[in-house]
């Protein structure tokens, strides 16, 4: 019954408008009403408790360091490298806008950071090459679902976090079926190229390749040392994203020249004002997720998906298409802190791996991103690529379903997932 009074709280107040934040902590003393046992002093004490974890320590650093390589023009330079890499094919700029977003993904860790950053530079540089404005930005917003697989990853983060798993070994797990899901897209774009005769190429000089290859090799380097540093641990995640600000800060100021000390405080403002966003939330999710653990949820879940247990790939495929219907409906991190702790224990009687499914469930969640009515990334494609809404999601429609068919290979065949994050591990 707690389960069907929190589900009902949640999905009654979600259409009203109200901040996640706090329609999480009504949710949650909503729950402790019906159980008889409300203390406002335990939700506080529950929700500031969230946040004193030394794993999301990373979370403001990744955010901090994404801020700092948003003013210091990496994005740029990462768009000329991809374009010397493909451009000279036909399409070019669409399979570069790919790359980019795989390379990007390697230094923010955040959809939103990817969408942005790339939009801005590539959306018109398509269009003024002969791309149709939706198509182009929904490539954009399509690839932005990269981020948060290939490392390092600001959702694995809370995810692990929440649930006990190992943000390393999902790191490490997420780089192979990253590359994968930007291959599948390229697949895709192949045939958009062909069926709306695309002729474009993008060619550069000798000098102008050269100047650009060490121009960008200070921004491609960052992604190395991160994912090689947990690698070979000479420093945990929370350790990699204070590396990623110094490297970040070192490049911006002293190589590309872009951020000056003026520029300093509005960088920290503003990676202070998002960080204060994903924390709040974190803490709200928190004390929602002790009071589900207090309240047998993750049991009575237990109970209702008792029947498929033993049918690992039939329980993957039904709890995956929760997870699609409750993206469309909610944001990314309070479905990852409120259901991961719920999930996690069935996965884990279930015998399946946990940090494979982890990489399962940030890359579903995330895909709600793309999907309205919520679609926080399709929200931000219409503002950056200055296109209607409806027209947006037309456009995405083709390239979400490349993605949920890699989701659903990577249900069917795990060792998509589990052979190379094992051999990254070692």
């Amino acid at each position: 019954m707690e389960l069907a009074v929190f589900l009902i709280s949640l999905f009654a107040l979600l259409p009203l408008g109200i901040p996640i934040a706090f329609i999480l902590l009504i949710c949650c003393a909503i729950l402790m009403l019906f159980m008889g046992n409300f203390d406002a002093s335990i939700i506080a004490q529950q929700t500031v408790a969230g946040t004193n974890s030394f794993a999301l320590m990373a979370i403001p650093f990744f955010m901090l360091a994404g801020e700092i390589m948003g003013r210091g023009g990496l994005s740029r330079r990462i768009v000329d490298f991809a374009n010397i890499l493909v451009g000279r094919v036909r399409g070019g700029l669409g399979y570069a806008a790919i790359i980019a977003s795989m390379i990007f993904a390697g230094l923010s860790g955040s959809p939103v950071a990817d969408a942005s950053a790339l939009g801005a530079i590539m959306i018109p540089m398509m269009v003024a090459k002969g791309y149709d404005r939706g198509t182009s930005t929904g490539l954009i917003c399509a690839g932005a679902m990269i981020a948060p697989i290939i490392p390092p990853s600001v959702p694995m983060i809370v995810l692990g976090s929440a649930v006990g798993v190992s943000i390393g070994r999902m790191f490490m797990a997420g780089i192979v079926p990253g590359v994968l899901i930007g291959m599948g897209l390229m697949a895709l774009w192949f045939f958009i190229v062909r069926k709306h005769d695309y002729h474009d190429t993008v060619t550069y000089t000798k000098e102008e390749t050269a100047k650009i290859l060490k121009d960008s090799l200070p921004a491609l380097f960052m992604p190395v040392l991160i994912v090689g540093g947990i690698r070979l641990g000479i420093f945990t995640p929370t350790e990699a994203g204070a590396f990623a600000c110094v490297y970040a800060l070192f490049i911006s100021m002293f190589v590309y020249r872009e951020v000056k000390p003026s520029d300093l405080l509005d960088i920290a403002i503003e990676s202070g004002k998002g960080t204060a966003i994903v924390m709040f939330i974190v803490g709200a999710a928190t004390a929602v997720g002790w009071l589900i653990t207090v309240a047998q949820i993750p049991a009575q879940f237990a109970a209702l998906l008792g029947p498929v247990a033993h049918q690992p790939i039939l329980l993957l495929i039904i709890i995956n298409i929760f997870f699609f219907f409750i993206g469309m409906v909610m944001d990314l991190t309070p479905n990852l802190l409120i259901f991961g702790p719920v999930i996690f224990p069935v996965i884990i009687a279930a015998g399946i791996d946990p940090v494979y499914f982890g990489v399962l469930m940030v890359f579903n969640l995330c895909l709600g991103l793309i999907t309205p009515p919520v679609g926080t990334i399709l929200y931000l494609g219409c503002s950056v690529g200055q296109v209607t809404f409806g027209r947006l999601v037309k456009s995405i429609l083709p390239f979400l379903m490349v993605e949920f068919t890699m989701l659903f290979l990577f249900i069917l065949f795990p060792a998509l997932i589990r052979v190379p994050m094992n051999w990254f591990i070692g």
